[in-house]
């Protein structure tokens, strides 16, 4: 994976954790996933090679269309405030992400580049889901460290396309269920905002 890949991938990362509206951050998250779907493409060499391509690019768009469906389903009344501010949250997101890149050691993939996308995307999933008090940002979050793995499948060298399937297949069904929970939280509270979830007894 060249430097200009990894550092597109990244860059699509960073914007998830400082936009407030969902439909800008799931654009992102789905034009990263298209991006590795395409290089996944570019990189085969035999046929199922080009059908896990075809499936990481399809598991991209039916993420995007799941997500724009979940955020028109659950329109906020008023934007959920974030757990700290956006600027910050992207700070601390990037800061996390080089002390990954420093203390980790190689990791086995075809190129340090890729590894440390790898890095930076667990990272920025991370912050995004711990951070924000948005359910549907938390969901995004999960994503973003999905593709982080996809990356590390795609780039593994001898990996199986099968396997890339595999992963790409269930993260998905993680995320799936995760959006549910989210639906569940804004039908029963009205607003997709964890701190909502203080309110709970046993």
């Amino acid at each position: 994976m060249s430097g200009l890949l990894a550092w597109v991938l990244v860059g699509l990362g960073v914007p998830v954790l400082v936009v407030r509206r969902p439909s800008i951050a799931v654009g992102l998250v789905t034009a990263q996933a298209l991006v590795l779907a395409g290089y996944a493409l570019h990189e085969a060499t035999a046929g199922k090679d080009a059908l896990a391509a075809v499936a990481l690019g399809a598991r991209a768009l039916g993420l995007g269309a799941l997500f724009l469906v979940v955020a028109a389903r659950t329109r906020e009344p008023r934007p959920v405030r974030p757990g700290m501010p956006p600027l910050v949250r992207a700070g601390a997101a990037v800061a996390f992400a080089l002390v990954l890149t420093w203390l980790v050691p190689t990791i086995g993939l075809s190129s340090r580049n890729a590894e440390r996308a790898v890095l930076a995307l667990v990272a920025f999933g991370i912050a995004a889901a711990a951070t924000s008090r948005a359910t549907l940002f938390q969901v995004i979050g999960i994503v973003l460290i999905e593709n982080g793995i996809a990356i590390a499948a795609l780039t593994l060298p001898g990996a199986s396309s099968l396997i890339e399937i595999g992963i790409a297949l269930d993260l998905t069904l993680i995320v799936f269920v995760a959006a549910f929970f989210h639906e569940r939280i804004f039908a029963e509270f009205g607003a997709g905002d964890t701190a909502a979830l203080r309110s709970l007894r046993d």
